[in-house]
C-alpha cells in the first residue's frame, strides 16, 4: 500500500530493483587445480627429509651397532646385542669418571654462561651509553677468533692462578667463549619485553631488580633455555680446552678420554663407539626436552637492535 501511494504521489523508491532470473553461479575450481596451486606435493617435502634423515642417522645406527654387537662379529643387525663394550669402558676406562668431570664442566658452564649474559644483556638491552654500539661490535667481532690462538695466553693466565689442572679451568675458558653469543641473544631477547611492565612494578614501589625478577625475568624462559643449553652442549662437546688444561686423568672429561681409546697400532672400535653413545645420550635427552624452547629462544632473541 506504501508503495502504490508512493508511486500515485510521482515519488520513485531509490531501491534497485532485483533481477528477475537466479543470481549467476560463481565459478569453483577443480580440487586438483585449486592443490596445484596452493599445496606443495608431500613427495617433494618428504623425499629431501628422508634423504637427510638417512645421511643423519646412519652414523648414529654404525655407533650404535658396533658398541651393542659381539667382538669380531660382522653383522649389519646388532642381534645378539651384549653390553660388554659399555662395561669395559665405564669401568676399565673411567669413563664413569669422565662422565662426572663433563657433568660438572656442563653444569657449571650453563650457570655462569647464563647468569653473566642475563646482567650483560639486560644493559645492552635497557640503557644507553657511548661506547654501546663498540661494544656491540667487539661482541660480533670476537665470534671471529677461533679458541686455538687463545690457548697460549689462557695457560699463561691459568699458570699464574694456579688453575691448571683444575676444572674451575675449563669452566673459565668455555663461559668466556660463549658469552659474546649468548649476550646478543638475551638482548634480543629482552628488548622484546615492554618497558612499560617494568614501570608498572616500578609505580606500585618494587626497586629494578625485583621488578626485574618478578615481571621480566619470567618471561625470558625460552631465552635462557636456549643459551644455557647452547652453553652446556658446547662445554660437554668441547676437546681442546680440556686437553690442554687438564693433565690427570682423573680430571679429565669425556672427549678426551675418547681420545685415550685411540692408540697408535689399533682401536677398539667396540669400546670407541660404546663411549660415543654414553657421551651422545645427554645430549640427545636434553635437545628432547627443551626442543619447543630451544627454537622459541633462537627466533625471538634473533631480533633488530
Amino acid at each position: 500500500m506504501t508503495a502504490a501511494l508512493a508511486e500515485k504521489n510521482g515519488i520513485h523508491s531509490a531501491r534497485p530493483a532485483a533481477p528477475a532470473g537466479p543470481p549467476p553461479a560463481t565459478p569453483r575450481r577443480r580440487p586438483g587445480r585449486e592443490r596445484a596451486f596452493d599445496e606443495v606435493p608431500r613427495w617433494q617435502i618428504y623425499v629431501p627429509l628422508g634423504v637427510y634423515l638417512v645421511f643423519t642417522l646412519v652414523p648414529f645406527y654404525w655407533m650404535f651397532l658396533f658398541a651393542v654387537r659381539p667382538a669380531g662379529s660382522t653383522s649389519l643387525v646388532p642381534w645378539p646385542m651384549t653390553g660388554e663394550h659399555f662395561s669395559k669402558v665405564w669401568n676399565e676406562r673411567s669413563f664413569a669418571v669422565f662422565f662426572q668431570n663433563s657433568m660438572i664442566v656442563g653444569v657449571c658452564t650453563l650457570i655462569s654462561t647464563t647468569l653473566v649474559a642475563l646482567a650483560g644483556g639486560y644493559a645492552l638491552a635497557r640503557f644507553d651509553f657511548k661506547i654501546k654500539n663498540g661494544f656491540m661490535l667487539a661482541l660480533l667481532c670476537s665470534q671471529f677468533i677461533p679458541g686455538a690462538l687463545m690457548l697460549v695466553p689462557l695457560f699463561e693466565i691459568f699458570k699464574n692462578l694456579q688453575l691448571i689442572n683444575s676444572l674451575g679451568s675449563v669452566v673459565i675458558a668455555e663461559t668466556v667463549f660463549q658469552l659474546p653469543l649468548s649476550i646478543i641473544l638475551i638482548s634480543g631477547f629482552i628488548k622484546n619485553v615492554p618497558p612499560s611492565l617494568e614501570e608498572a612494578a616500578w609505580v606500585d614501589g618494587c626497586s629494578r631488580f625485583r621488578a626485574f625478577c618478578a615481571v621480566v625475568l619470567p618471561l625470558l624462559r625460552p631465552g635462557l633455555i636456549a643459551v644455557g643449553s647452547f652453553a652446556f652442549v658446547h662445554s660437554w662437546n668441547h676437546f681442546l680446552f680440556a686437553l690442554m688444561f687438564l693433565s690427570e686423568q682423573d680430571k679429565q672429561t669425556i672427549p678426551v678420554g675418547l681420545n685415550t681409546l685411540i692408540g697408535a697400532d689399533s682401536v677398539d672400535l667396540g669400546a670407541l663407539a660404546a663411549g660415543g653413545v654414553i657421551a651422545a645420550v645427554p645430549v640427545v635427552i636434553v635437545f628432547a626436552f627443551i626442543q619447543k624452547w630451544l627454537i622459541t629462544g633462537f627466533s625471538a632473541g634473533a631480533v633488530k637492535g
